[in-house]
């Protein structure tokens, strides 16, 4: 068992460290004030080829592996949980399912323009009526001659007021369950019939925009299926899980910041003539979150690795996301108790902490459902 970095590995988390330093902490308190895209970030982050680490550099990525990717998107979301999340959305939901299952003209053409950055790309899964239950699915996609006409709205879908292209699910042979879905990678741009719905104001993350998909009469071409029909379903559990190591990564991120920020404070911060450092109460609560940040990115870590291996990574990737989610929601909770009264203000960023942490229980399959699949998992004798 080797815990060492490779040179390349630290290469990359060194260089998103500087960058998410430098550039995106000294705006991230801004992004959230104003519910900006961080557009400018995202086009440095194209540079520097954070946004398809993983994908091959024929088609625009990084080359690099899926442990640099944790790597990187901690460090990012460190500096700002919503930029993170755009990072994660594009690498994970997007670009996996282009690039496993996709056909070469699919690749050139849907896969290249989101791994260099020059756009971004977004997940359309979740519906009003369905969302950990996918057979609920109301969009319907129907054959008619080269084409194939949608119907349907997707709900709460990141990247979804700023994206180009998408890879989208719906329905193809009603009566058949999940084994009726498909999938399909569209250019949003192209598509007669398509529009950006309702954008959602949320509680954090709020630079990440949330947004409604919506098809009236959308007509996708016909070499737009991604794969067979009714694989969509089996493909949506294979990006899922490399999503919830991305979501994993972006939850350890809020808490390595909540940590660093509890740290600094509980050093200058005095009371009864010395440091709250120095009282045992706040030693512990630093002690349980510095732990728990840890336990959570080798979990994360370990998804990764087998993930870069080719080896069943199902089960790592919901201990990951499950554990790092409610590793940061509790980091954050204690982080706003240790600042007291300035925790609860916007003066300080733990608040924002605090707000961004949340979603990562429920998103890419809530805490629930990854306790669903643990156990599954582990009943299927896995």
């Amino acid at each position: 068992m080797d815990f060492e970095l490779t040179e390349e590995q630290q290469m990359v988390r060194d260089m998103a460290r500087r960058f998410a330093e430098e550039q995106i902490k000294p705006k991230a308190a801004e992004l959230d004030e104003t519910h900006e895209h961080p557009a400018d970030i995202i086009k440095q982050l194209a540079e520097l080829k954070m946004l398809g680490i993983a994908v091959p550099e024929e088609y625009g990525g990084g080359g690099m592996d899926y442990v640099s990717y944790v790597l990187a998107l901690i460090e990012i979301s460190k500096g700002c949980a919503s930029t993170g999340v755009i990072m994660s959305v594009n690498n994970s939901l997007y670009c996996f399912p282009v690039q496993a299952y996709g056909t070469e003209e699919q690749k050139k053409k849907y896969l290249t323009p989101c791994a260099a950055g020059e756009k971004l790309g977004c997940y359309g899964l979740t519906e009003a009526g369905a969302g950990s239950d996918p057979a609920r699915m109301r969009t319907v996609a129907v054959r008619d001659g080269d084409e194939w006409v949608v119907n349907g709205e997707k709900k709460f879908i990141t990247n979804g007021n700023v994206a180009s292209y998408a890879v989208i699910a719906a329905v193809t042979e009603k009566g058949k369950g999940y084994k009726g879905i498909s999938s399909f990678v569209v250019d949003l741009e192209n598509t007669p019939g398509f529009k950006v719905g309702r954008v959602e104001e949320k509680m954090g993350i709020t630079a990440s925009g949330t947004a409604e998909l919506v098809f009236e009469d959308a007509r996708f071409p016909a070499d737009s299926l991604l794969g067979e029909p009714g694989q969509g379903f089996r493909q949506m559990l294979t990006t899922l899980d490399g999503g919830r190591i991305g979501i994993a990564s972006q939850a350890i991120g809020i808490g390595r910041a909540v940590l660093e920020e509890a740290v600094e404070y509980a050093n200058t911060r005095e009371q009864f003539g010395k440091t709250i450092a120095q009282f045992q109460a706040i030693q512990w609560k630093l002690a349980d979150m510095a732990t728990e940040l840890d336990a959570a990115e080798l979990l994360t870590l370990r998804a990764a690795w087998l993930e870069d291996h080719k080896k069943p990574y199902e089960k790592a990737a919901a201990m990951a996301k499950m554990y790092a989610s409610d590793a940061a929601m509790r980091a954050s909770v204690e982080g706003v108790q240790i600042l007291g009264g300035y925790g609860y203000c916007k003066e300080y960023p733990m608040e924002r902490h605090m707000r961004d942490a949340k979603i990562c229980q429920i998103y890419e399959g809530t805490n629930e459902i990854m306790r669903i699949v643990i156990a599954r998992s582990l009943l299927r004798g896995k």
